[in-house]
Protein backbone atom coordinates (compact mmCIF):
# COMPACT_ATOMS: atom_id res chain seq x y z
CA UNK A 1 0.00 0.00 0.00
CA UNK A 2 1.53 3.42 -1.08
CA UNK A 3 2.14 5.91 1.44
CA UNK A 4 -1.06 8.98 1.43
CA UNK A 5 0.09 11.72 -0.62
CA UNK A 6 0.32 15.17 1.81
CA UNK A 7 -0.50 18.33 -0.04
CA UNK A 8 1.34 21.36 1.88
CA UNK A 9 0.45 25.25 1.25
CA UNK A 10 1.83 27.97 2.63
CA UNK A 11 3.47 31.56 2.52
CA UNK A 12 5.32 33.92 4.95
CA UNK A 13 6.16 37.55 4.18
CA UNK A 14 9.35 38.41 5.99
CA UNK A 15 12.67 39.58 4.82
CA UNK A 16 14.94 37.17 2.97
CA UNK A 17 18.59 37.63 1.92
CA UNK A 18 21.22 34.99 0.03
CA UNK A 19 18.22 33.96 -2.14
CA UNK A 20 20.22 31.71 -4.32
CA UNK A 21 21.84 30.31 -1.68
CA UNK A 22 18.31 29.30 -0.35
CA UNK A 23 17.04 28.38 -3.79
CA UNK A 24 20.18 25.99 -4.26
CA UNK A 25 19.34 24.49 -0.92
CA UNK A 26 16.05 23.82 -1.18
CA UNK A 27 16.47 22.55 -4.40
CA UNK A 28 19.14 20.00 -3.46
CA UNK A 29 16.82 18.61 -0.67
CA UNK A 30 13.81 18.11 -2.70
CA UNK A 31 15.73 16.17 -5.54
CA UNK A 32 16.64 13.61 -2.74
CA UNK A 33 13.24 13.26 -1.53
CA UNK A 34 11.70 13.21 -4.32
CA UNK A 35 9.26 16.13 -3.80
CA UNK A 36 6.94 18.00 -6.23
CA UNK A 37 5.83 21.44 -6.73
CA UNK A 38 6.65 24.47 -6.53
CA UNK A 39 8.48 27.05 -4.00
CA UNK A 40 8.67 30.73 -4.77
CA UNK A 41 11.51 32.62 -3.29
CA UNK A 42 11.88 36.62 -3.16
CA UNK A 43 12.89 39.52 -0.87
CA UNK A 44 9.62 39.85 0.62
CA UNK A 45 8.69 36.25 1.72
CA UNK A 46 8.55 32.93 0.36
CA UNK A 47 5.33 30.69 -0.60
CA UNK A 48 5.10 27.45 -1.83
CA UNK A 49 2.81 24.46 -2.48
CA UNK A 50 4.57 21.04 -2.41
CA UNK A 51 3.05 17.22 -2.80
CA UNK A 52 4.73 14.11 -0.69
CA UNK A 53 4.97 11.82 2.16
CA UNK A 54 5.46 13.32 5.63
CA UNK A 55 9.18 12.04 5.94
CA UNK A 56 9.65 13.79 2.28
CA UNK A 57 7.68 16.71 3.41
CA UNK A 58 9.12 17.23 7.05
CA UNK A 59 13.03 17.51 5.41
CA UNK A 60 12.27 20.38 3.36
CA UNK A 61 10.47 22.10 6.07
CA UNK A 62 13.59 21.64 8.43
CA UNK A 63 15.42 23.33 5.63
CA UNK A 64 12.87 26.42 4.93
CA UNK A 65 12.32 26.79 9.09
CA UNK A 66 16.00 26.91 9.47
CA UNK A 67 15.90 30.39 7.62
CA UNK A 68 15.66 33.30 9.69
CA UNK A 69 12.31 34.82 9.85
CA UNK A 70 10.53 31.80 8.65
CA UNK A 71 10.64 29.36 12.21
CA UNK A 72 7.21 29.73 12.37
CA UNK A 73 6.15 28.80 9.09
CA UNK A 74 2.48 26.86 9.39
CA UNK A 75 1.78 24.42 6.29
CA UNK A 76 -2.12 24.06 5.41
CA UNK A 77 -2.41 20.47 4.94
CA UNK A 78 -5.01 18.24 2.55
CA UNK A 79 -4.95 15.01 1.28
CA UNK A 80 -5.08 13.66 -2.51
CA UNK A 81 -4.91 10.36 -3.65
CA UNK A 82 -2.31 11.02 -6.51
CA UNK A 83 0.67 13.44 -6.44
CA UNK A 84 -0.98 16.41 -8.08
CA UNK A 85 2.79 17.98 -9.48
CA UNK A 86 4.22 17.30 -12.16
CA UNK A 87 7.77 18.48 -11.26
CA UNK A 88 9.61 20.47 -8.84
CA UNK A 89 10.58 24.09 -9.15
CA UNK A 90 12.43 26.62 -7.04
CA UNK A 91 11.92 29.77 -8.02
CA UNK A 92 13.54 33.09 -7.57
CA UNK A 93 10.94 36.23 -7.75
CA UNK A 94 10.11 39.48 -7.34
CA UNK A 95 7.35 39.33 -5.71
CA UNK A 96 6.06 35.73 -4.04
CA UNK A 97 2.70 37.49 -5.57
CA UNK A 98 2.50 39.01 -8.11
CA UNK A 99 0.49 42.56 -7.54
CA UNK A 100 3.01 45.14 -8.87
CA UNK A 101 1.57 48.45 -6.30
CA UNK A 102 4.64 50.70 -4.82
CA UNK A 103 3.93 50.53 -0.70
CA UNK A 104 2.08 47.05 0.10
CA UNK A 105 4.27 46.08 2.60
CA UNK A 106 3.07 42.92 4.54
CA UNK A 107 5.57 42.29 6.34
CA UNK A 108 5.76 45.61 8.21
CA UNK A 109 2.02 46.60 8.01
CA UNK A 110 -0.08 43.39 7.69
CA UNK A 111 -3.78 43.43 6.97
CA UNK A 112 -5.84 42.75 10.15
CA UNK A 113 -6.99 39.33 10.39
CA UNK A 114 -10.49 37.31 11.31
CA UNK A 115 -10.51 33.92 12.13
CA UNK A 116 -12.37 31.21 10.99
CA UNK A 117 -14.27 30.58 13.87
CA UNK A 118 -15.05 34.15 14.33
CA UNK A 119 -16.53 34.65 10.73
CA UNK A 120 -18.67 31.93 11.15
CA UNK A 121 -19.87 33.30 14.37
CA UNK A 122 -20.42 36.47 12.52
CA UNK A 123 -22.24 35.11 9.93
CA UNK A 124 -24.66 32.77 12.46
CA UNK A 125 -25.73 36.22 14.02
CA UNK A 126 -26.70 37.80 11.08
CA UNK A 127 -23.43 40.63 11.85
CA UNK A 128 -23.97 43.32 8.97
CA UNK A 129 -20.49 42.31 6.92
CA UNK A 130 -19.54 42.79 3.61
CA UNK A 131 -17.62 39.79 1.95
CA UNK A 132 -14.85 40.86 -0.67
CA UNK A 133 -14.20 37.69 -3.01
CA UNK A 134 -10.44 39.22 -4.01
CA UNK A 135 -9.82 35.92 -6.51
CA UNK A 136 -10.06 35.75 -10.41
CA UNK A 137 -13.71 34.68 -11.78
CA UNK A 138 -13.02 31.55 -13.04
CA UNK A 139 -12.26 30.66 -9.24
CA UNK A 140 -15.54 32.38 -8.11
CA UNK A 141 -17.82 30.44 -10.43
CA UNK A 142 -16.76 27.45 -8.83
CA UNK A 143 -17.77 28.63 -5.17
CA UNK A 144 -17.91 31.22 -2.55
CA UNK A 145 -19.49 32.67 0.30
CA UNK A 146 -22.93 33.61 0.18
CA UNK A 147 -23.82 37.07 -0.93
CA UNK A 148 -20.21 37.90 -1.49
CA UNK A 149 -19.22 40.72 -3.40
CA UNK A 150 -17.08 39.23 -6.44
CA UNK A 151 -14.34 41.70 -8.24
CA UNK A 152 -14.78 40.55 -11.61
CA UNK A 153 -11.38 39.89 -12.24
CA UNK A 154 -9.47 37.63 -14.39
CA UNK A 155 -5.66 38.37 -12.63
CA UNK A 156 -4.91 39.67 -9.56
CA UNK A 157 -2.79 42.47 -10.85
CA UNK A 158 -6.55 43.98 -11.59
CA UNK A 159 -7.80 44.19 -8.48
CA UNK A 160 -6.93 47.97 -7.73
CA UNK A 161 -8.80 48.93 -10.82
CA UNK A 162 -11.48 46.63 -9.19
CA UNK A 163 -11.74 48.82 -5.83
CA UNK A 164 -12.34 51.74 -7.39
CA UNK A 165 -15.55 50.30 -8.61
CA UNK A 166 -16.63 49.31 -5.30
CA UNK A 167 -19.74 51.68 -3.47
CA UNK A 168 -17.93 54.73 -1.22
CA UNK A 169 -19.90 53.50 1.82
CA UNK A 170 -18.00 50.58 2.21
CA UNK A 171 -14.92 52.57 3.26
CA UNK A 172 -16.53 52.74 6.57
CA UNK A 173 -18.00 49.60 6.81
CA UNK A 174 -16.53 46.26 7.78
CA UNK A 175 -15.35 44.47 4.80
CA UNK A 176 -14.24 40.56 5.52
CA UNK A 177 -11.52 39.62 2.28
CA UNK A 178 -10.89 36.35 1.82
CA UNK A 179 -9.07 34.37 -1.34
CA UNK A 180 -7.60 30.38 -1.71
CA UNK A 181 -5.23 30.31 1.67
CA UNK A 182 -4.78 34.03 2.43
CA UNK A 183 -1.73 35.32 0.59
CA UNK A 184 -3.37 38.09 -1.93
CA UNK A 185 -5.58 39.36 0.80
CA UNK A 186 -2.13 40.06 2.58
CA UNK A 187 -1.61 42.51 -0.06
CA UNK A 188 -5.42 43.72 -0.67
CA UNK A 189 -5.69 44.68 2.61
CA UNK A 190 -3.19 47.14 3.00
CA UNK A 191 -3.75 48.34 -0.24
CA UNK A 192 -7.60 48.94 0.40
CA UNK A 193 -6.38 50.83 4.02
CA UNK A 194 -3.94 52.79 1.55
CA UNK A 195 -7.34 54.16 -0.36
CA UNK A 196 -8.77 54.89 3.08
CA UNK A 197 -11.15 51.78 3.72
CA UNK A 198 -11.06 51.89 7.73
CA UNK A 199 -12.81 48.71 8.35
CA UNK A 200 -11.13 45.77 6.69
CA UNK A 201 -10.23 42.46 7.77
CA UNK A 202 -8.72 39.16 6.25
CA UNK A 203 -9.59 35.85 6.78
CA UNK A 204 -6.92 34.17 8.32
CA UNK A 205 -5.77 31.02 5.76
CA UNK A 206 -8.35 31.84 3.32
CA UNK A 207 -11.13 29.49 2.23
CA UNK A 208 -9.17 26.23 2.86
CA UNK A 209 -8.34 26.89 6.15
CA UNK A 210 -12.02 27.97 6.78
CA UNK A 211 -13.18 24.69 5.02
CA UNK A 212 -10.35 22.60 7.71
CA UNK A 213 -11.63 24.60 11.01
CA UNK A 214 -15.34 25.32 10.25
CA UNK A 215 -16.60 23.55 6.84
CA UNK A 216 -18.48 24.65 4.68
CA UNK A 217 -21.10 26.63 6.63
CA UNK A 218 -22.15 29.89 4.32
CA UNK A 219 -20.16 29.08 1.45
CA UNK A 220 -21.93 27.42 -1.49
CA UNK A 221 -19.72 25.50 -4.21
CA UNK A 222 -16.06 24.14 -3.93
CA UNK A 223 -12.89 25.57 -4.01
CA UNK A 224 -10.52 26.51 -6.90
CA UNK A 225 -6.68 25.44 -6.42
CA UNK A 226 -3.73 25.83 -8.52
CA UNK A 227 -3.18 22.31 -9.20
CA UNK A 228 -4.39 18.97 -10.77
CA UNK A 229 -7.08 18.10 -7.83
CA UNK A 230 -8.50 21.27 -9.90
CA UNK A 231 -10.88 21.90 -7.26
CA UNK A 232 -11.40 20.65 -3.20
CA UNK A 233 -14.55 20.92 -1.62
CA UNK A 234 -15.00 21.41 2.52
CA UNK A 235 -13.86 18.21 3.47
CA UNK A 236 -10.80 19.53 1.41
CA UNK A 237 -11.20 16.09 -1.16
CA UNK A 238 -10.92 16.50 -4.82
CA UNK A 239 -14.50 17.03 -6.33
CA UNK A 240 -14.03 15.47 -9.47
CA UNK A 241 -13.52 18.84 -11.34
CA UNK A 242 -11.22 19.29 -14.36
CA UNK A 243 -9.64 21.96 -16.93
CA UNK A 244 -10.74 22.14 -20.39
CA UNK A 245 -8.25 21.24 -22.77
CA UNK A 246 -8.86 23.56 -25.45
CA UNK A 247 -9.76 26.94 -23.56
CA UNK A 248 -8.25 25.86 -19.91
CA UNK A 249 -11.26 27.04 -17.90
CA UNK A 250 -12.25 24.71 -14.89
CA UNK A 251 -15.05 23.09 -15.00
CA UNK A 252 -17.01 21.06 -11.79
CA UNK A 253 -19.09 17.50 -12.23
CA UNK A 254 -21.89 19.82 -13.48
CA UNK A 255 -20.50 21.17 -16.33
CA UNK A 256 -19.19 18.32 -17.59
CA UNK A 257 -22.35 16.25 -17.67
CA UNK A 258 -23.63 19.43 -19.77
CA UNK A 259 -24.05 18.18 -23.46
CA UNK A 260 -21.84 21.06 -24.80
CA UNK A 261 -19.22 19.16 -23.07
CA UNK A 262 -16.97 16.93 -25.64
CA UNK A 263 -13.52 15.74 -23.58
CA UNK A 264 -10.88 17.65 -24.87
CA UNK A 265 -12.69 19.44 -27.55
CA UNK A 266 -15.17 21.47 -26.41
CA UNK A 267 -16.94 23.00 -22.89
CA UNK A 268 -19.56 25.97 -22.38
CA UNK A 269 -17.25 28.50 -22.13
CA UNK A 270 -15.71 27.55 -25.81
CA UNK A 271 -18.34 25.32 -27.89
CA UNK A 272 -19.18 28.48 -29.99
CA UNK A 273 -15.60 28.71 -31.08
CA UNK A 274 -14.47 31.91 -29.40
CA UNK A 275 -12.76 30.33 -26.20
CA UNK A 276 -13.14 32.56 -22.89
CA UNK A 277 -10.67 30.76 -21.28
CA UNK A 278 -7.61 31.67 -18.98
CA UNK A 279 -4.66 32.08 -21.39
CA UNK A 280 -2.18 33.91 -20.38
CA UNK A 281 -3.93 35.85 -17.88
CA UNK A 282 -3.81 32.91 -15.53
CA UNK A 283 -1.76 33.07 -12.28
CA UNK A 284 -0.96 30.98 -9.88
CA UNK A 285 -2.63 32.18 -6.08
CA UNK A 286 -3.78 31.27 -2.92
Amino acid sequence: MSAEIINLSCYKFAPLEGLEELRTSLQEVAKVQGLKGTILLAPEGINFFLAGTRPQLAAVLAVIRAVPGLADVAPKESPSSDQPFKRMLVKIKKEIIAFGVEGVDPARRPAKKISAHQLKQWLDEGRPVTLLDTRNDYEVRMGTFKGAVVSRIWNFRDFPAAVEKLPAELKTQPVVMFCTGGIRCEKAGPFMAMQGYTDVLQLDGGILKYFEEVGGAHYDGECFVFDERVGVGPDLRETGSVICFNCQMPLTVQDQQRPDYVYELTCLHCVDGKPKGRGNTAQSGA
